[in-house]
Parts: C-alpha cells; structure tokens; sequence
C-alpha cells in the first residue's frame, strides 16, 4: 500500500505551560451528541511536572467540527475529587447503548494507581460516581495510556494495562521501571471487570531495562487481536491473540522500529484504513538521546497506513524539528480524508516534550 498522503495540515490548538501550570499532555477526543468535539488531557498545577506531580483533567471544546478548540471555563475533574493530586492519561468510548463514558488513572504517589471510569453528561458536561476498573494491587502496579480503551464488536470494553511490581525501597513502596502486560475486559456496560488475560511477558528479559510498557491493542479483519508495547530493544515489540485475548503469542520485535516512546496504531472507521503513528529512529549508532530529556529521542514523528492491520506502507512525516519530542499521540477521525491529531511536541525552550500538547488537523488525498 503506498503512504498516506497529506494535502492539508494545520496547527489547531497548542496547549503551552504557564503560570501554575508546567505540563499539558496525554490527551483523548469524543464526538458529543450534538456534534461538538471535547478534548481532554492532564493539566498539570504547581511548579514540577514529573508524573506523579499534582495534576488535573481539563477540556477544549470545539464547535466547527475541529477548526478551533476553545477552553472549558473550569477543569472537568479535579484530582481533590478521589482525595489525591494526580489523575491523569484520558481515555474516551461510548457504551453500546449510547452512553460516553471517560476512563483515566488516578495515582496515590508511586506504589497505588487505580484506573477509573465515569459517565459523562454531553449537555452539562458534568460527570457521574467514579468507578474503579483496576485496582492496583498490593504487589502491582497499573500503568494505562490515553486513548487506549479498545470495544470490542460485542460492546464489551478492553483495558490494555502495563504491570509494575512493588517494592520496597529506604522504608518507602515504589515500582519497578521493568513492564509485563496485562489485558482487562467488562461487560458490555462498561462494568463488572476482570483479566482477560494472563500475564504477558518479554523473552529474554534479562536483556532490558523497560520490559514490555505501554501497551495497545487493535483488531485485524481475520478477526485476530494484535497488541504492541513500548521497548528499549529499538523496536516496538508485537503479539497475536486467536482466541479474543485470552492467549498471547510470544512478544517479539515489530517492523516498527522506536526509542522508548508509545506507538498508537488505530483504525478510520469510514474508511477501514488502519493508521501507526510513532517514533521510527531509536536509540542507537552515536544518537546520545539520554543526554537531551527535551525530547527522549522521540523525534520525528511519522505516519504510516495498512489494510489489514499487519502489512503498513512507508511512513510520512507529521513532525520532525530536531529538539523537539513528540508522543503521546491521539486520533479522531472526522471523516473520510480528516482526522485530528494531539500530541505532546514540547523542546527545549518548553523543558521537555511533555510540557506542551499541539491538536493538528490533517487531510489526506
């Protein structure tokens, strides 16, 4: 299949550090009801901007089917709201029935996250009880991305979840960089979850330092579930399931080659078309990406397309300014040729790539 090619593209919104504001990232779209289109993301408050720092979930609006976004005039949910300071990694699906439900973590410092879901009100946008969907263990860890919640045909929901162990360090619980994986599924109401699978592991882990992280799923024609996860081994690594998630096979390197940046691979629902978008150029051959944090090595940023969810094209560009990082990505399909696109895109002048989120509109020929 040839790559996909870009007639149009315009910078929609971006989403810059301020005062009492030194992160905006990890974001998700939703088509309301009405027609409007609601970004969220985690805003984070104070002055640091690690990933366990005090932050929020806050929302843009737009009401030109993409063209512009505009602020909420106050956050959507409040970390203060579960009695902690950080949520964050947003999530959208709608139920079989109609209902659009949010899912995103809620953290407890570095040893208790819990993945939570709550209906949400497309008029008021306000927000029902939260509800927890994974609750961390006390010897695990659950890490999940934005724009990750996978449904399958039947209605049922899928939760792709990296695992970190716990453990205990100067009298202090923490968790383990090293990843497995681990797939969660509901009923098709959005309730009532349990494992779907059992734990995924990388082959040969003794030879990594990440493990298998963030992880993300997709369903292929022949009805078969494709999974792909975040690496230090240059490649994003890929497994296979025949029978609904249930089983794995063997994780082993993608033709996606990667730093350690997330990879989100999703499908137009127009046209069938599946897109990756990702960092191809990893780590490797004199590229000192541990001594430039503005951007981990997650430049450029790039944009490939399949039939079949397994055999992508080359890849186009989307993104690649030295200094920059770009990841994180999500994907709202607005039509046939249209999709949004956000994306962490910070550099040096912002600190580090996730500081800032840029929302792009791109049209395809």
């Amino acid at each position: 299949m040839n790559p996909p090619e870009i007639i149009k593209s315009k910078t929609i919104a971006e989403i810059c550090r301020g005062e009492d504001n030194p992160r905006n990232s990890e974001g998700d779209f939703a088509v309301l009801k009405n027609g409007n289109i609601l970004f969220a993301y985690s805003r984070y408050r104070g002055t640091t901007n690690e990933d366990h720092d005090p932050c929020d979930i806050a929302g843009m609006i737009s009401r030109d089917g993409g063209d512009s976004f505009e602020h909420l005039p106050k956050l959507l949910i409040k970390a203060e709201e579960h009695n902690t300071l950080n949520i964050m990694s947003v999530s959208f699906m709608r139920l079989e029935d109609g209902t659009l439900c949010i899912f995103y973590l809620a953290k407890f410092g570095a040893s208790s996250a819990y993945y939570m879901r709550r209906v949400l009100d497309e008029d008021a946008l306000t927000l029902g009880e939260a509800e927890v969907c994974v609750e961390t263990r006390d010897d695990i860890y659950y890490v999940v991305n934005n724009c990750r919640v996978f449904k399958f045909p039947d209605g049922r929901l899928v939760v792709p979840a990296a695992r970190h162990e716990i453990f205990e360090r100067n009298g202090e619980k923490t968790c383990t960089y090293f990843g497995t994986c681990q797939f969660f599924v509901s009923d098709k109401n959005g309730r009532n979850w349990s494992p779907l699978s059992d734990v995924i592991e990388m082959p040969n882990p003794a030879r990594s330092e990440t493990g298998l992280q963030e992880p993300g799923i997709a369903l292929l024609p022949d009805g078969r579930l494709y999974a792909y996860f975040r690496t230090d081994r240059c490649f994003q690594f890929e497994a296979f399931s025949s029978d609904g998630g249930k089983s794995w096979s063997t994780p082993v390197p993608s033709v996606f080659t990667a730093p350690e940046s997330p990879m989100l691979i999703t499908k137009n629902p127009f046209t069938g078309i599946y897109y990756a978008l990702w960092n191809p150029v990893p780590n490797y051959n004199g590229r000192l990406t541990e001594k430039e944090w503005c951007h981990a090595g997650r430049y450029p940023f790039v944009m490939a397309q399949s039939e079949d969810g397994e055999n992508f094209s080359d890849f186009i560009c989307i993104e690649d300014v030295p200094e920059h990082g770009y990841c994180y990505p999500a994907v709202l399909f607005t039509g046939k040729k249209e999709m949004l696109i956000s994306y962490c895109c910070g550099g040096k002048e912002d600190g580090k790539c996730l500081t800032k989120t840029r929302i792009k509109k791109i049209t395809l020929r």
